[in-house]
């Protein structure tokens, strides 16, 4: 028997975009929100999703089948969520601490999130910041 788990979940957020990855045994697919990585647009965002993928080596990705779905946020903030989420779904189906320095030292981003949130507005100004100018005559 393998000493591999027969399912790896894993979830992650980027400010209001929030994700999960499913790794199970199977071909090498890579499938977010329903649609294969190859059809992914903007190309950008493709490439940013592949980064833990192409970290973890082929001989991993190719005997297992990613499922990622993204809800929230823009579609960078998503991107940013799925990429993460999916290192941390490998990181737990393989159990290598190899694998968990080498995405740490490329991108401390892939395993750890981005507390950064938008603040909210107050009252007074414009925007989060900003105050209406007074006049002083």
């Amino acid at each position: 028997m393998s000493d591999r788990p027969a399912h790896a979940f894993a979830s992650a957020k980027r400010k209001t975009a929030v994700a999960f990855a499913t790794i199970k045994k199977g071909k090498g697919r890579v499938r977010i929100n329903k649609y294969p990585l190859e059809i992914y647009e903007p190309k950008y965002a493709r490439m940013k999703i592949m980064e833990p993928l192409i970290l973890a080596g082929e001989e991993i990705t190719r005997e297992i089948d990613i499922y990622a779905k993204a809800k929230g946020g823009g579609f960078m903030g998503q991107t940013n969520a799925i990429r993460t989420a999916i290192a941390r779904a490998l990181v737990e189906w393989t159990g290598s601490e190899e694998l968990k320095r080498k995405f740490l030292e490329y991108d401390r981003s892939l395993l750890i999130e981005d507390p950064r949130r938008r603040e909210p507005k107050k009252f007074g100004g414009r925007s989060a910041r900003a105050r209406f100018q007074k006049s002083k005559r």
